[in-house]
């Protein structure tokens, strides 16, 4: 199989399932090595395991910032650079709009916004002074329309790093490195296990691709992004829904 990404050393948050493990899982296919980071030391060390040596994990919480900074320099030591970061970590509790307490919020926001901008900020001096670097930040259809089956602060956390996404790669491009995001639609993941099976029934009717998204749909979206096929491509968001939303 031809490798698109054979020696790049990339880093994937979220990656003890789910969709941050599909895309660690296609990235090592195609000749990456990979930092598999997640809040969940024993499962991630599990999954690393079986992934081979091209595999390493890193149990860190992305919304420490010196966490990250040690995780970025352990990246290095461990592959000799970071040339590829996937912003996947996140998390969506489902609590009435008006029930939300501030921790709740606090948290939500310092996993989905503040988690992303820090490893973004970390990585970045590294891959300007390479003059390559590939940042992929994964967003959701709920930044764009606000979806109703999503938290609050979770459609406002997407919505955020999208535009942090175009942000950046207005200050970057120059250094050779493109930031993009990627927003699905409902995944067939843990995260939507537990939504109501009319909610997704409803989602299948009115979809143009009556399905839900599987992992690996994600992961493809996210390869391309990280690849030299994608070279001249920047602070764009990459819908991948089976056309739920067109724009």
């Amino acid at each position: 199989m031809f490798q698109m990404l054979r020696d790049r050393v990339a880093i994937v948050t979220g990656a003890a399932r789910g969709i941050g493990l599909e895309i660690t899982r296609l990235l090592l296919a195609h000749g990456a090595r990979v930092a598999l980071v997640d809040i969940h030391s024993g499962p991630l060390g599990q999954t690393a395991a079986l992934l081979g040596e091209a595999a390493a994990d890193f149990p860190v919480d992305v919304a420490d910032a010196g966490a990250v900074s040690q995780l970025v320099q352990d990246v290095v030591d461990r592959f000799g650079c970071v040339e590829i970061l996937i912003n996947n970590a996140a998390i969506n509790p489902i609590t009435p709009w008006d029930e939300i307490c501030p921790e709740e919020w606090e948290r939500v926001f310092a996993v989905n916004v503040r988690g992303p901008y820090l490893l973004m900020r970390a990585v970045a001096p590294a891959m300007q002074r390479q003059g390559w670097g590939r940042i992929i930040n994964i967003a959701s259809i709920a930044g764009k329309q606000g979806g109703p089956n999503s938290g609050i602060h979770y459609c406002a956390s997407k919505a955020a790093l999208m535009d942090m996404t175009r942000y950046l790669a207005r200050q970057v491009g120059r250094d050779g490195i493109t930031v993009n995001s990627v927003a699905p639609g409902i995944v067939d993941t843990d995260m939507t296990a537990s939504w109501p099976l009319v909610v997704k029934a409803a989602w299948n009717e009115r979809n143009p691709i009556p399905r839900l998204a599987q992992p690996l749909d994600i992961a493809r979206a996210v390869l391309f992004l990280a690849s030299d096929l994608a070279e001249y491509i920047t602070g764009e968001t990459l819908d991948v829904n089976g056309g739920a939303l067109m724009d």
